[in-house]
């Protein structure tokens, strides 16, 4: 079946831009400057610059900064971690990884975090909270950080889908001690492949992320300890770079994008849409624009059949309903949302005429 609306345009993305991620490409592979080289330092200065820290450190992808981040700050068996399972599996998988136990908090109605519970699960044995940052809209995070304060805990942001992102004026990654970015090319400002970065405005913490991701390396021929192979090639790093530049126009984009679903869907009484572009507190970037639909399943599948792609994530089966040992949290609104979430097409090629086809499409379907 052909497809008229895809989800994400990488390849369209790079013809637009061919030229010059091949001039960036080759500046690299004819210098022969290819692992932890002057293009992956301009990224990480650029990119720590954007976000409001003093630093950034490129890693492999977000899930290796994330478990770089909990081991750097001797996260590990023993200690308890706030988070929500309304995310991608690898939020919780790192915490699991350093040997740490995910403490599992309900979202709220703009699937995040609801801040609110969060005080009630806090115990002796917990060490931090990890807020997602999900769909490009910030946790609340002036209460959060509040929460946190009172009771000497760390705030390590999840800010792999919500680069740009803001909350009261102050950006996702820089709230916090530290948050992880994720380069995954179906993201805002995707790499050729994995890819991620941390930020930090601590600097100790910096030095040591940067010992850990590669190998424990603080010197060409010695070592603080054991570490690990996480570093970012300078390939990805000159193309994120170049990339970097056009972050806001594509955020710009996308609100203006959301605002016309905004408006065309909003007398369909069978959906949720996300918070409209307001210009309150919340600056979303829109990284998904996800829906709450009933009857979902047979709108993903009316979509399809008119060649429009969708996804359903987180879902539909919840995280902590697979098998990895915390079905016993409490957590009814996430699983009420991952029987009704659906991601609608929302990426930097996408035009007005498209997300008209999407929104008729949806009409047609509750009419």
């Amino acid at each position: 079946m052909d497809v008229s609306v895809r989800f994400w345009e990488p390849g369209k993305e790079y013809l637009r831009i061919e030229d010059e991620v091949m001039a960036a490409m080759r500046e690299v592979l004819s210098k022969g400057d290819l692992v932890m080289r002057q293009q992956m330092l301009d990224f990480e200065h650029n990119l720590a610059a954007f976000v409001g820290t003093t630093d950034a450190i490129g890693v492999s992808n977000c899930t290796d900064g994330l478990r770089l981040l909990l081991e750097a700050v001797g996260i590990g068996p023993g200690d308890e971690v706030i988070t929500v399972s309304h995310t991608f599996m690898a939020t919780m998988a790192v915490i699991h990884h350093v040997g740490a136990t995910p403490v599992l908090v309900d979202v709220g109605d703009d699937h995040n975090m609801n801040v609110d519970l969060v005080e009630a699960a806090i115990t002796p044995r917990t060490k931090a909270v990890m807020p997602v940052h999900l769909n490009g809209r910030l946790v609340q995070m002036d209460r959060l950080m509040e929460i946190a304060k009172k009771h000497d805990l760390l705030v390590i942001e999840d800010t792999a889908q919500a680069l740009g992102g803001a909350y009261l004026g102050v950006r996702g990654g820089a709230w916090g001690l530290a948050g992880a970015f994720s380069f995954y090319p179906a993201k805002l400002l995707g790499a050729y492949g994995d890819a991620g970065a941390v930020v930090t405005s601590d600097a100790s913490l910096a030095a040591k992320l940067r010992e850990l991701r590669d190998h424990g390396r603080v010197s060409k021929t010695g070592f603080s300890g054991w570490g690990w192979n996480c570093r970012l090639d300078n390939l990805q790093a000159a193309v994120l770079d170049l990339k970097l530049k056009k972050v806001p126009e594509w955020i710009g984009q996308r609100r203006r994008l959301a605002t016309i679903y905004d408006e065309e869907l909003a007398d369909v009484g069978a959906i949720k849409r996300p918070p409209a572009p307001d210009g309150g507190a919340n600056f979303d970037i829109y990284q998904n624009y996800v829906i709450e639909a009933e009857r979902r399943d047979e709108l993903a599948a009316h979509l399809a059949a008119k060649g429009i792609e969708t996804l359903v994530s987180p879902g539909p089966v919840p995280n902590h309903k697979q098998p990895v040992g915390l079905d016993h949290f409490h957590l009814p609104r996430t699983e009420e949302l991952c029987a009704h979430v659906l991601s609608i097409p929302l990426n930097n090629e996408l035009g007005e005429e498209q997300v008209l086809e999407v929104a008729g499409a949806i009409k047609d379907f509750y009419s």
